[in-house]
């Protein structure tokens, strides 16, 4: 897909999704971002893609509500005129007992993870029919991407990304005639979450076989490539630096 001149939907502009958004414009494209509680990242990168010369429509969206799901996929198509690219980058990830997980906990993890991917995807489709093709890049995790639970404390957060993979293999298959490639990204290591000790860095550099975090261009790269490529759906690339070889 030639980038210039398209227009993409990034739900969640918060460190990593800022990225792409960025990189989106840099490379041509038009982009609306939706933010829940993110709202100065989600204006900062809607500002940077507006100085790359495109345009930008932020928005705030709480994507564990279904309508809003489908509202915030609309406008972005009716502030561009069309929509060819969905990333589904809203995540919950947080760590809760076992014990502790009930139905209102696993909702909260899940219909963000999963269900909402589901429902924004269903809402870009006819958008994306109408421009003759499209993509959708999910994201994963590399844990569930691995096929086994490492760490005990996440069981919605792991079931929630073991589905994207099973939702990216099935809707590839569903809309392969239309020509909306579908996959996803399963990151690893990327940047460390906010508090993380220098001890805690050093153990994950350790743990990963290529020793260092990757940064967010290492997703940023990835993202393109599934945006770019004609020939690849229904796959989902760990982006982990050999942590699931480990």
């Amino acid at each position: 897909m030639d980038l210039t001149g398209r227009a993409a939907l990034i739900t969640g502009a918060k460190r990593i999704g800022g990225a792409v958004a960025r990189e989106l414009a840099r490379r041509g494209m038009d982009v609306a971002i939706s933010y829940n509680r993110s709202r100065d990242e989600a204006e900062a990168a809607g500002a940077d893609i507006r100085a790359a010369g495109r345009r930008a429509h932020v928005a705030a969206a709480n994507l564990s509500q279904p309508d809003e799901c489908r509202a915030i996929v609309d406008a972005a198509a009716n502030a561009f005129g069309r929509l060819d690219v969905l990333v589904n980058m809203a995540s919950v990830y947080s760590a809760i007992p076992f014990e502790d997980t009930d139905a209102l906990a696993w909702n909260a993890v899940v219909d963000i993870d999963l269900r909402a991917a589901f429902l924004c995807a269903r809402a870009a489709v006819p958008h994306m029919r109408r421009g003759g093709g499209g993509r959708i890049v999910n994201f994963s995790d590399w844990v569930a991407s691995s096929g086994r639970p490492r760490y005990p404390g996440y069981l919605p957060y792991y079931v929630a990304k073991a589905g994207a993979i099973a939702l990216t293999e099935a809707l590839a298959l569903e809309l392969a005639r239309d020509q909306i490639l579908v996959n996803a990204v399963a990151p690893g290591p990327i940047l460390a979450p906010p508090g993380t000790s220098p001890e805690e860095m050093k153990a994950v550099e350790d743990a990963t076989p290529l020793g260092r975090w990757g940064g967010e261009d290492a997703i940023t790269r990835a993202v393109l490539f599934l945006i770019e490529t004609d020939f690849v759906t229904g796959e989902t690339i760990r982006v982990d630096g050999g942590r699931h070889v480990r």
